[in-house]
């Protein structure tokens, strides 16, 4: 089998989804850092890859690529305890990993990138605040939930966490204020409590 090689931006929250699930299945891989702040995902090799010129990319065989995060997750969990077999189960990591994409992530994470990352959060202090209205309406969403459940999806840890947690957990990053959110915080550290758990800036063991 070919080494899997892993196009990632070390903080970004989208590439860490796929890094933390590649150690937790104990799947060597090779991870390539791609700097998106330094244009070298819009550079013509890159967009050969990836037309759409976003991390992660993962190369699954020489010149055979996957883009979208959440695709990844699903690739690569197929066959494992991570993705359920049963046909509702299956859905339901679906339909989280949809709201993690459509309703979490454009204002989680963007918001991350904008203060933290890009260290712009004065200049684009109005946008911002349209962005936490929306993503305390996806963090309410998930305290409900989880008010009666441990994890997301059939009560165990699954791919549908995992795309969840990876911008969650650092959403004080964003501006958000996750301490009014008792049950999120109790399923964080239910996911750091995971073998093989790696922080969002950690080099994976597995990575060659």
């Amino acid at each position: 089998m070919e080494t899997l090689r892993l196009y990632d931006f070390l903080p970004s929250g989208n590439g860490y989804k796929i890094r933390l699930l590649l150690s937790q299945i104990g799947m060597p891989f090779e991870r390539v850092e791609v700097n998106i702040l330094k244009g070298e995902s819009r550079t013509p090799e890159f967009l050969s890859k990836n037309p759409a010129g976003k991390i992660p990319l993962l190369e699954i065989e020489p010149g055979k690529y996957l883009a979208e995060s959440n695709a990844i997750l699903i690739y690569l969990s197929e066959g494992t305890e991570f993705l359920p077999y049963d046909r509702l189960l299956r859905a339901q990591v679906l339909q989280w990993l949809f709201f993690e994409q459509n309703s979490h992530e454009p204002f989680i994470a963007t918001s991350r990138f904008l203060i933290s990352i890009l260290g712009k959060g004065d200049q684009y202090k109005e946008a911002i605040e349209q962005k936490h209205k929306s993503g305390y309406a996806a963090l309410s969403l998930m305290e409900s939930y989880l008010q009666t459940h441990n994890f997301f999806v059939g009560e165990r840890y699954t791919i549908a966490d995992i795309a969840l947690f990876a911008y969650t957990h650092v959403a004080d990053e964003g501006g958000f204020d996750l301490t009014q959110f008792p049950a999120i915080q109790a399923w964080i550290e239910r996911v750091k409590a995971q073998p093989e758990y790696i922080s969002i800036t950690e080099e994976s063991k597995y990575c060659i």
